[in-house]
């Protein structure tokens, strides 16, 4: 969509079929023909997900039919797990479709930055996943491009089904399409071979996607089009051997060449994988970005399902409320590496990837171009999900506080250890000297504790009557006790600035001009924040073919030459 088009999107965009007015807010991404903004319905100030599609992309025949089609299909659905459709219009310009707004994007973000998941989060997700699939093959649709990027995640990091592009409705029972359709690494043989396909391709998809939640890549992906097209067509994958039966078996079960052979969505919401361990009613929007404490969880019963933990005896409201006494990290056999040690190299890794990556984008002398500042450079999908919010340097008495933009608040200690409070005042993290993670309440928490508590209260205060926005604390939610919030790795200053490395990866510099940088390897995207506090994110690919302001490369320059020495000085504070 170039800056002409751009300008054809109004700032009150109205519906003259219900009278309806909505005002344009933030971009929110593109996809397609497509740009999405956050819009507000006048009167009832309902926020939504504006998808805006150009008039004159509209013009071949077949592409105004395939819209037609997806609106169809979109607006005859209404399911918790179906991204919600609110209604379309159109004026000389423009299509627009009035959709569920999901902030917390899609599940592709996630598996940017997580990687694989524990199995008791893809319980979790898949779950919801079926549920929203079932109600499709009920209603005779095959969505036929189930993947990461259509899954999409609501502020309760509920799964919302969206993209109805390649959708097809059957008219009766055992019709077969012949399209080619679907994205490259979730695509069915039948789909690949024209033999005909239905709904076993949706099948398929889901079992690529379950196999990419698990493993924390595709199942036939190669770096060749062809190689991949080959592999899937012989059903050639690699069984990792760190995944239990049950959840393998699961995936191997919709992975099968014949369609027939492949279960039913029906079947698959009664599988075994979904009864062989703990599945959580809700997750923490930390998950997003770290691991939850499941994994803690699971190893005091050696990863035996939840109701066989109970024998311990201990409630499974006693797990999620932290009444179980942590208990120490399995010692570490011989020549094997520590949980801490892991964390470590991961986070050393993360570090170099990212002096990789800007120096790349640092070659092509990205200042002598002016980024337009067009929304269309612009990536809001690659936002960080935590930064540092506020600061305050104690070091020369008790250590470096902090807040984090989700409201909690970290302090590490001048002794190298690290105590974290929860937005909601009530879960404490403590990391002590050697990396271990213990988990607490205000209620339980120990005596030798007590002093660390007492500092973290002297931040808090500061921070709260220096710095920190006023803000209620934040209800406690059951989630909350499978939290695990990044908290800052190491940090230092400069005469210029002070930059800080989160145990997610992301580094953050604050300047003393007030601009500040976060940068994200595994998004492979910086987020400027200038002085006049604009807050853009762009991935580093697009600074690379378009060029930023003199402002953001100065940044980056100085960045670059802060990661190679902290690279060099692993054991900086």
């Amino acid at each position: 969509m170039s800056n002409e088009e751009e300008n054809t999107i109004p700032n009150v965009i109205y519906d003259k079929n219900t009278g309806k007015s909505y005002i344009k807010g933030r971009f929110f991404g593109k996809g397609g023909f497509a740009k999405c903004y956050e819009i507000t319905e006048s009167k009832s100030h309902q926020v939504f997900a504006g998808k805006i599609v150009p008039m004159s992309l509209m013009a071949k025949h077949n592409q105004r039919e395939k819209m037609t089609q997806e609106i169809a299909i979109h607006q005859s659905l209404n399911h918790r797990h179906i991204v919600g459709f609110h209604g379309f219009f159109d004026d000389n310009k423009n299509i627009y479709i009035i959709l569920e707004l999901c902030r917390k994007r899609s599940m592709m973000e996630l598996h940017k930055r997580r990687k694989a998941l524990s199995e008791c989060e893809t319980r979790y997700f898949m779950k919801q996943i079926l549920d929203g699939v079932f109600y499709l093959h009920q209603n005779k649709i095959i969505h036929r491009d189930l993947k990461l990027g259509n899954l999409f995640l609501n502020d309760d990091l509920q799964v919302k089904i969206g993209d109805f592009g390649l959708a097809a409705k059957l008219v009766h029972d055992g019709e077969r399409k012949k399209t080619v359709c679907g994205t490259p690494n979730y695509i069915a043989p039948e789909v690949l071979t024209k033999t005909g396909h239905s709904y076993e391709a949706d099948i398929w998809s889901i079992g690529c996607i379950m196999y990419t939640l698990l493993v924390g890549k595709p199942p036939f992906e190669t770096s060749s089009l062809k190689e991949t097209y080959s592999r899937i067509k012989q059903v050639q994958y690699k069984t990792p051997q760190h995944i239990s039966k049950p959840a393998m078996n699961m995936v191997a079960n919709m992975l099968q060449l014949t369609p027939s052979k492949r279960p039913s969505v029906a079947r698959l919401i009664r599988d075994t994988f979904f009864t062989s361990g703990y599945m959580p009613t809700s997750l923490p929007l930390s998950c997003l970005t770290m691991a939850p404490r499941l994994d803690m969880l699971e190893s005091h019963c050696n990863r035996r399902p939840l109701g066989e933990m109970n024998l311990n005896g201990y409630t499974e409201q006693d797990i999620l409320s932290n009444r179980v006494p942590n208990s120490p990290s399995r010692k570490a056999k011989p020549n094997e590496i520590t949980e801490p040690q892991r964390v470590n190299l991961d986070i050393r890794k993360m570090l170099q990837t990212m002096k990789e990556q800007i120096g790349i984008v640092l070659k092509t002398k990205p200042a002598k171009e002016i980024i337009s500042s067009a929304d269309e450079l612009t990536d809001p999908a690659a936002q960080p999900v935590i930064w540092i919010s506020k600061w305050v340097d104690y070091s020369d008495k008790y250590g470096f506080g902090y807040q984090l933009s989700d409201d909690s608040v970290g302090v590490m200690y001048n002794d190298g250890t690290r105590l974290i409070m929860m937005a909601n005042g009530y879960n404490i993290h403590y990391i002590n000297r050697e990396g271990d993670e213990l988990y607490y309440t205000v209620k339980d928490c120990p005596v030798n504790l007590e002093k660390k508590m007492k500092l973290m209260n002297f931040f808090m205060k500061y921070m709260n009557e220096h710095l920190m926005k006023a803000g209620g604390s934040i209800a406690v939610k059951q989630s909350d006790s499978l939290s695990r919030i990044p908290y800052i790795h190491q940090w230092f200053r400069t005469q210029t600035a002070v930059v800080m490395q989160l145990t997610n990866g992301t580094v953050q510099i604050n300047f003393l001009d007030h601009a500040k940088i976060i940068m994200c390897p595994l998004m492979t995207a910086v987020t400027y924040i200038d002085h006049d506090k604009n807050f853009k994110t762009y991935r580093l690919q697009t600074i690379q073919e378009n060029g930023c302001c003199k402002g953001l490369t100065d940044n980056l320059v100085y960045a670059y030459e802060k990661i190679k020495l902290m690279l060099q000085n692993s054991h900086a504070r």
